[in-house]
């Protein structure tokens, strides 16, 4: 049996990064050999030396929304957090609420001086609400207007700049949290890529929460994985099957990333086009068909994440890059450092 346990490490707390580097490309890099389980230290801009002509690299265009809405109860005033998850239809969403134990369907809630009302259609699992929302003019207006960027709870300082908490590829609105493996990633840096002969194919996975929480039960393969919606378009299938055809690698930015292609992928690693939902849950023992090395940050204790890496590098391999990358104080999670699984 795999347990949860086997995936625990000690952090201590001054290793979380708390804010963003001035300089995306400036931190901290390293390479670990999938093969022998050699580790190099090196910078993020060095990840062009790591890169070959004709190989293709994956990244998850999703845009994170501000999602997180602080309002009242109508009729007691009573404080209350909303934490958007997932659209459902034009104005229903499911959402986290905090605290949400006594909001039975019915209960009304009110944003921003009354911009914004919103009404608890139904209780779903893990005692999530699906609400609909009531306002007038825009949506993406109002939510930008009021919503707050979700940062996970363990970053407690305020982030300044919105955009920092966003890849400078996003485009498509839908994640509660980042693909932050992509944040290294400058237009400049992009550029050397595309010019040293690298292609850049997009997917799109909108970042649940799901994916970030610890695992709960003992034995962790009875983890069950919440669903997020993705899509693969004609142009990034042709992309990454042509340089599979031709020998090049593909390398995921980000575990979002590896989730998808390994969703998708056949037998042979050939992708097709398409739109859905994807619960996969990748951990030792899987054998990936679409990836072939993974850029990614450092991943919380017992975590889905870091099962998912451990599938790709081997579990004791990935330990041990994880002590000394805190030996040698590297930045962890969102705001952190990167590793390069080749």
């Amino acid at each position: 049996m795999m347990t949860t346990k086997d995936f625990y490490y000690d952090l201590p707390s001054e290793r979380i990064a708390q804010t963003p580097l001035a300089d995306r490309t400036a931190s901290k890099l390293l390479v670990l050999n999938r093969e022998n389980g050699e580790v190099s230290h090196r910078h993020f801009r060095d990840i062009l030396d790591y890169l070959n002509p004709g190989d293709c690299l994956v990244m998850n265009n999703t845009r994170v929304i501000p999602a997180r809405l602080y309002g009242s109860k109508e009729g007691t005033g009573g404080k209350i957090e909303f934490l958007l998850l997932k659209r459902i239809s034009l104005d229903d969403w499911e959402v986290i609420l905090k605290p949400g134990r006594k909001a039975k369907v019915g209960t009304r809630f009110t944003f921003g001086g009354g911009l914004l009302t919103a009404e608890v259609l139904d209780i779903v699992e893990d005692g999530k609400r699906i609400v609909r929302f009531f306002y007038e003019g825009v949506w993406e207006e109002l939510l930008d207007k009021l919503g707050e960027m979700p940062l996970p709870p363990y970053i407690k300082e305020k982030l300044e700049d919105r955009e920092r908490y966003q890849t400078v590829y996003s485009k498509i609105d839908g994640s509660a949290a980042a693909p932050t493996a992509g944040l290294h990633f400058t237009h400049e840096l992009l550029e050397k890529i595309r010019e040293k002969g690298v292609r850049i194919a997009e997917v799109t996975l909108h970042v649940g929460l799901g994916t970030f929480r610890p695992v709960s039960v003992e034995n962790a393969e009875e983890h069950i994985m919440h669903t997020e919606h993705y899509e693969i378009s004609k142009e990034t299938a042709d992309r990454i099957n042509e340089t599979r055809q031709k020998g090049g690698r593909i390398i995921a930015v980000g575990t979002t990333s590896v989730r998808t292609l390994e969703t998708v992928a056949d037998e042979k690693g050939v992708l097709r086009p398409q739109v859905g939902e994807t619960n996969i849950f990748i951990y030792p023992g899987y054998k990936f068909k679409g990836v072939d090395a993974l850029i990614t940050n450092f991943h919380l204790p017992e975590s889905t994440l870091l099962m998912l890496v451990s599938a790709l590098a081997g579990k004791e391999k990935i330990m041990a890059a994880y002590q000394e990358a805190i030996a040698k104080e590297y930045r962890f999670f969102s705001f952190g450092d990167a590793m390069l699984i080749v």
